[in-house]
């Protein structure tokens, strides 16, 4: 189970700057948080927050960390904190760049393409900000392009299911 949203939004401050040795569950947390505020980053570039995009990243959380719903919802919660007092990217990629495989990296990537289709409407905003973390991932432009597409095919498939149920 996660901290308190403080006591974890504290410790994950220090371990994010890099000037603290993690544990294993720590570290986990690190990268959960770190893949969470670029997914709200992608939100956050629109003037109004949807709640499809919301739903998309809760989703993209889901599938890719093994968390109960409450401590999602945490996650959430300190992702989107931790997005809004954030001055750059880096602290965020720098930390998925020394764990994640190239394939977790365009999948992160990929999972932001969501959230920015989610609600039916590409912004130039959103598009910059998974372009810039794209770049600060390592994710070439091939495989941007890939999880464009792939996101934009998954967010059609959604909807098409959505239309029929």
């Amino acid at each position: 189970m996660l901290k308190t949203l403080k006591d974890l939004f504290d410790k994950l401050n220090t371990s994010l700057s890099g000037s603290a040795a993690l544990s294993p569950a720590e570290e986990a947390h690190t990268l959960q948080l770190a893949t969470a505020v670029l997914l709200v980053e992608v939100m956050r570039a629109e003037p109004a927050m949807k709640d499809a995009e919301r739903d998309a990243i809760i989703q993209a959380l889901r599938r890719k960390f093994t968390l109960e719903d409450d401590e999602i919802d945490r996650l959430f919660e300190l992702a989107h904190e931790t997005a809004r007092t954030a001055y750059d990217y880096q602290r965020f990629t720098r930390s998925l760049n020394d764990r994640f495989t190239q394939e977790q990296k365009i999948n992160v990537v990929e999972a932001m393409w969501e959230v920015a289709y989610a609600d039916h409407h590409l912004d130039a905003h959103e598009q910059h900000v998974i372009s810039k973390v794209a770049g600060l991932l390592h994710v070439t432009h091939g495989e941007y392009i890939a999880a464009k597409l792939h996101a934009q095919e998954t967010m059609q498939h959604k909807r098409m299911t959505e239309a029929k149920g």
